[in-house]
């Protein structure tokens, strides 16, 4: 697949709503959630939103970068996980972990749409 596809692709992808999933969609399935954070994320609307779109923007990326990148990206994310399960239930620093990693894989995104063909 060309470059200026993988973008194209990219970009098409974002611009697809993301709050258009089902509301209480999160990254993994809320009816089997038994850790406190994902209790916590599934009782509360505004994190469950946060989840889909962390989910979504991870698998854009995941899709669209180079194999290093992708392990780099896995890498991060394991790591981000990990300290998400250390807020537990507490609901402010599930928020903060969140904007976080949102705004980290907000700049990767961009930076990769920037890149020429």
């Amino acid at each position: 697949m060309s470059k200026p596809l993988i973008r194209a692709l990219a970009l098409a992808a974002l611009a697809a709503p993301i709050a258009a999933a089902p509301a209480r969609a999160a990254s993994f399935p809320c009816d089997k959630a038994e850790a406190p954070d994902e209790k916590a994320i599934c009782a509360h609307l505004p994190l469950n939103d946060r989840d889909v779109e962390m989910a979504t923007r991870f698998e854009i990326l995941k899709s669209v970068l180079p194999m290093g990148g992708q392990a780099k990206l896995r890498d991060d994310q394991e790591a981000w996980l990990k300290e998400r399960q250390a807020c537990g239930g507490d609901v402010a620093c599930l928020k903060s972990a969140y904007e976080t990693r949102l705004k980290v894989l907000r700049g990767v995104l961009a930076e990769f749409a920037k890149q020429g063909p």
